[in-house]
C-alpha cells in the first residue's frame, strides 16, 4: 500500500510542481494576442491538474506520515506541506483570478499586437508566478534532499 501511495503522491507532485513551473514559462513566451489565447485555453484546462493534483499531493503526503509512522516530527515534512499548501493558495488564489481577467482582456483585443493593458496584466501576474516557481522549486529540494534541521 505504502508503495502505490507513494506513485501516487510522486505524480500529483510532478502535475502540480510541473504546472507551477513551466505555465508562466510558456505564458511569457505569447507574443501575439491569438498566441496569448492559445496558451491561455491551454493553461485553463492544465488548472485542473493542479486543483486536483494539489488536493492529492496533501492527502497523500500526510497518508505517507502516518503509514511511516512519522507524525508531524521531521521539520523538512512540515515544511514542505506549509509551501504545497502555499503554493497551492498562490495558484488558485492570485494567480488564477488575474489570469481569467488576462484571458478577458485578450478575447476583447482584435489586432495582432498585445494591447498595452494585456501587457500590464501580464506584468502583474508576473512576481506571483514567480514566487509559484519559488516555491516549486524549495519544496522539490526539501523531498529530494530531506535535510534534518
Amino acid at each position: 500500500m505504502y508503495g502505490w501511495l507513494l506513485v501516487l503522491h510522486i505524480f500529483a507532485a510532478v502535475a502540480v510542481i510541473g504546472s507551477a513551473f513551466m505555465v508562466p514559462i510558456i505564458r511569457r513566451s505569447a507574443k501575439t494576442t491569438d498566441q496569448l489565447r492559445f496558451i491561455l485555453d491551454i493553461t485553463s484546462k492544465l488548472a485542473l491538474f493542479t486543483k486536483i493534483g494539489g488536493t492529492v499531493l496533501v492527502l497523500t503526503g500526510i497518508w505517507l506520515m502516518f503509514i511511516a509512522k512519522m507524525g508531524l516530527t521531521e521539520m523538512w515534512l512540515n515544511l514542505s506541506i506549509l509551501l504545497s499548501l502555499i503554493l497551492i493558495v498562490t495558484i488558485v488564489g492570485l494567480i488564477e483570478p488575474r489570469t481569467k481577467r488576462l484571458a478577458q482582456l485578450a478575447s476583447e483585443r482584435q489586432g495582432y499586437e498585445l494591447s498595452v493593458d494585456v501587457g500590464l496584466a501580464m506584468r502583474r501576474i508576473s512576481p506571483m508566478e514567480t514566487t509559484a516557481q519559488l516555491l516549486s522549486l524549495a519544496v522539490t529540494v526539501l523531498m529530494v534532499i530531506k535535510p534534518m534541521f
